[in-house]
């Protein structure tokens, strides 16, 4: 029996139209930020191509996806930082997640978790990965470097990652990140 072979078509170009539906169907689906939206649409252009009069409206169909709240970039930042915030990441990570996702400087620093927050980010960290009193016995210098490096690229400052990494045990490494003095 012989092989068909399908042959790939190209997709039709884009018009305004259906740059919209596409930027519809993309809020309707995800959550995300203005920049994030544009992007999409930008690369769906590349992608396809333009039939449409004119230079593309990506930029007017994002601020029309904006105004009417289909997209919103703090409360999109707020879902994002909580989301890795409970997941055990650090400041400088969720910083750096919304940074990617294009939101601005004022808004990050709007939506940055309490040091108290941070603290409960890192006990759920070294909880997850069994770090510190949370691992199977006292660790070696070798192994305490390891998992102070393991909070430090999960965005936690160092001073934590020490901290919840020489905690004498798992009740003085909780009392650790339920105390916050004001200091970190």
């Amino acid at each position: 029996m012989a092989k068909m072979t399908r042959e790939r078509r190209n997709p039709r170009p884009l018009d305004a139209t259906r740059l919209n539906d596409m930027a519809l169907a993309y809020v309707a689906r995800f959550a995300t930020s203005a920049a994030k939206l544009e992007g999409y649409l930008r690369r769906k252009l590349r992608e396809r191509g333009w039939a449409g009069e004119g230079a593309p409206p990506v930029a007017e169909l994002v601020q029309r996806m904006v105004s009417l709240r289909y997209v919103d970039d703090e409360s999109f930042a707020r879902a994002k930082s909580g989301s890795l915030l409970r997941r055990g990441y650090g400041p400088r990570r969720v910083d750096q997640a919304l940074d990617q996702a294009g939101i601005a400087a004022a808004v990050r620093d709007e939506v940055r978790a309490a040091p108290a927050a941070q603290r409960q980010a890192a006990l759920a960290m070294a909880r997850k990965r069994r770090l510190g009193p949370f691992g199977p016995g006292a660790a070696d210098p070798k192994a305490r470097e390891k998992q102070v490096a393991a909070l430090l690229r999960a965005g936690h400052p160092l001073d934590s990652a020490r901290n919840l990494v020489d905690a004498a045990s798992i009740a003085a490494a909780e009392e650790w990140a339920a105390e916050f003095d004001g200091d970190q």
